[in-house]
């Protein structure tokens, strides 16, 4: 099983989960990465398309892959119900390519955001960064709240995929508001010079996030908060 990064728009990822010849495609959100990948690799299968929450940078590409390869089941929260062949549900679990998929619901980014946790890994959507989580548009910060505390539950080994390439900037933002943690230090450093070598610094894992991630770290709810509006104006 391989794990492959598809870069999108500005900074999207789109996650490419491979056993043998069939291939698992999450958050599309847009087309031609995806059909220049299996068109180079005309061996592989394309099994499945995940969708973690309604939003255009991780729908945008469904429909262009499917008109090219419409037998391909397409998996995602109420939410997507436009696009996804297969709505699924908090405590669901789905079998593709010979592993079980649970889904976990992450609201707060949007109310219906779902991750899929397979095996060792999680595939989280805009819902946790490294070192960040996503902006509530929603409104509910209890949510949100919540969706953090619940992937800071998930065992320290986990992988942590999640859809954007924010991590300079969420580690800068860590590094501001808790200026003595070593580990933020060490790890940005490493993350600017994976960026300098145009290289993907993901996955994280949940072991690194409890220690970096100001949210998970937060003390309690008024913290998380005022953390969540402090980063929104840090650029």
């Amino acid at each position: 099983m391989t794990v492959t990064a598809l870069e999108a728009l500005s900074d999207n990822y789109i996650w490419l989960y491979q056993k043998d010849q069939d291939l698992v495609v999450v958050d599309p959100g847009e087309a031609q990465p995806v059909l220049d990948y299996l068109a180079h690799h005309k061996e592989i299968h394309l099994f499945a398309i995940l969708l973690t929450h309604n939003h255009a940078d991780h729908t945008g590409g469904v429909r262009e892959i499917v008109a090219e390869y419409p037998d391909t089941a397409v998996y995602g929260p109420e939410e997507c119900r436009t696009y996804a062949t297969n709505i699924v549900h908090e405590g669901e679990n789905i079998d593709l390519l010979g592993s079980n998929w649970e889904i976990m619901s992450v609201p707060g980014h949007t109310n219906g955001h779902i991750a899929y946790l397979v095996d060792d890994e999680v595939f989280c959507g805009d819902a946790l960064f490294m070192a960040g989580c996503g902006r509530v548009f929603t409104g509910d910060y209890q949510a949100q709240f919540e969706t953090v505390n619940k992937f800071g539950q998930l065992a320290d080994g986990t992988k942590v995929y999640a859809a954007h390439e924010y991590s300079d900037t969420n580690l800068r933002f860590a590094k501001e508001v808790d200026p003595s943690n070593s580990t933020v230090k060490e790890i940005l450093k490493k993350v600017q010079q994976q960026r300098e070598n145009n290289e993907v610094t993901l996955p994280s894992t949940i072991e690194i996030e409890k220690e970096i991630n100001p949210f998970i770290r937060a003390n309690d709810f008024d913290e998380f908060v005022q953390l969540r509006n402090k980063r929104d104006g840090f650029n």
